[in-house]
């Protein structure tokens, strides 16, 4: 009989194992995959999930795998183009773009090191129930044999196609429409910082990450998906041509050594997230469109606040259906504005006055410092967009 079961063991499911752990819980967490594997990601860890990182012992641990830390971020809009970074945001002054068979696999160690018993291979197939209350799982595992574990509870961390929001039958909500799709792959031989170009409702970019390779993709409209798919190749770079000459231009100095990832974006939504002995959380509870790259960040802040409030639960401190309760009220509650942000503005179309203030933030880098920050999620935009902020920014530009 375990405490808690966490089925997913990565950035969300490795990390609510860890949390739960270290707060003397006897943990399992299952996970369908075998490790190292890769996963689509944005690579992407701001501030805010470096920060906690840091509070956990684990910041040292992802500098010391070698990914090239980013310091300048350059953004383009059409004409308008701007380089800068945010402020120290919770004390950290950069951020990265670890592969994921690496940061995957430092979290899965901390887990292990905490004491979680992690099992790798386990397909979870059902819940166990006593009455409307969830009290375990059931699965195979590698050698096809039934497996049955019991806990007192179930925390899904298994992604946007949740086995156990299927099971628990958790109802979507907000669900908002995707509009794009995207393409990556690594490259050699580059020296580039952060990039994000937009231009024609396309976008293409890229980041440092580990071995000296530097992530390149594209997104583009779902609607020119099937065509894109008839020549990857060429229809990459045919998008840094179109959107940014200049990098399409420093893309051609290097080399890919991988193969293209292409996918599909899903539809951004939240799900109801907790019930009689389960809950969930990363994207399995609440899914944005990747383009603001702050999926990592976001799993592991509310895996931080599932922790405590399943603690609050299970120690006996108030009760368990009370706390997860609380537990995604507060998700929802401090995650509303930048889940409205992110919808929006994979759109890959800003609003006028969007325009207007990139073109005049060149002139004013304290301004140009609270948009990378607004865009790491450390400053709500109603903060930067007010008349009196504004005033100050075109007068800098006058």
């Amino acid at each position: 009989m375990y405490d808690v079961i966490v089925v997913g063991a990565r950035c969300a499911g490795a990390t609510t194992a860890m949390l739960l752990a270290r707060r003397g819980y006897r943990v399992l967490c299952v996970d369908r995959a075998t490790f190292p594997k890769d996963t689509v990601s944005t690579h992407l860890l701001r501030q805010g999930g470096l920060a906690r990182l840091r509070d956990w012992g684990l910041l040292d641990e992802l500098k010391a795998t070698g990914c090239t830390p980013v310091h300048t971020i350059t953004m383009s809009y059409d004409d308008a183009m701007f380089s800068g970074f945010s402020d120290p945001i919770d004390g950290i002054e950069e951020i990265y773009a670890p592969r994921r068979i690496v940061l995957d696999n430092l979290l899965q160690d901390a887990a292990r090191a905490a004491g979680v018993e992690l099992r790798q291979g386990i397909a979870v197939t059902g819940l166990v129930r006593d009455g409307e209350t969830v009290t375990g799982i059931t699965g195979r595992d590698e050698q096809d044999r039934t497996i049955t574990e019991h806990a007192r509870l179930v925390i899904g961390a298994d992604g946007r196609a949740s086995t156990v929001a299927q099971l628990t039958g958790a109802e979507q909500y907000n669900v908002v429409p995707a509009h794009t799709f995207t393409c990556y792959s690594y490259w050699t031989g580059l020296q580039m910082q952060s990039q994000l170009r937009i231009r024609d409702r396309q976008a293409v970019g890229g980041w440092p990450t580990h071995d000296g390779k530097t992530l390149l993709w594209v997104v583009q409209m779902v609607d020119r998906f099937s065509e894109f798919r008839t020549d990857i190749e060429g229809n990459f770079h045919r998008a840094f041509k179109e959107t940014a000459p200049d990098l399409a231009e420093l893309v051609g100095t290097g080399e890919r050594d991988e193969r293209f990832y292409v996918a599909r974006q899903p539809e951004n939504f939240y799900r109801v997230s907790h019930g009689e002995g389960w809950a969930l959380v990363g994207d399995a509870g609440y899914h944005k469109d990747p383009f603001t790259g702050l999926g990592i960040s976001d799993a592991f802040s509310y895996a931080d606040l599932l922790a405590e409030r399943a603690h609050e639960g299970l120690s006996g401190a108030r009760p368990l259906t009370e706390a997860l309760a609380e537990y995604q009220a507060q998700r929802d509650k401090s995650s509303k504005g930048m889940y409205r942000f992110t919808c929006e503005s994979s759109k890959l179309v800003f609003p006028d006055n969007y325009l207007e203030v990139m073109r005049a933030l060149p002139a004013s880098p304290q301004h140009t410092q609270q948009w990378f920050r607004m865009m790491a999620g450390g400053l709500n935009g109603r903060d930067f967009f007010t008349e009196d902020n504004l005033r100050a920014l075109f007068e800098a530009a006058a």
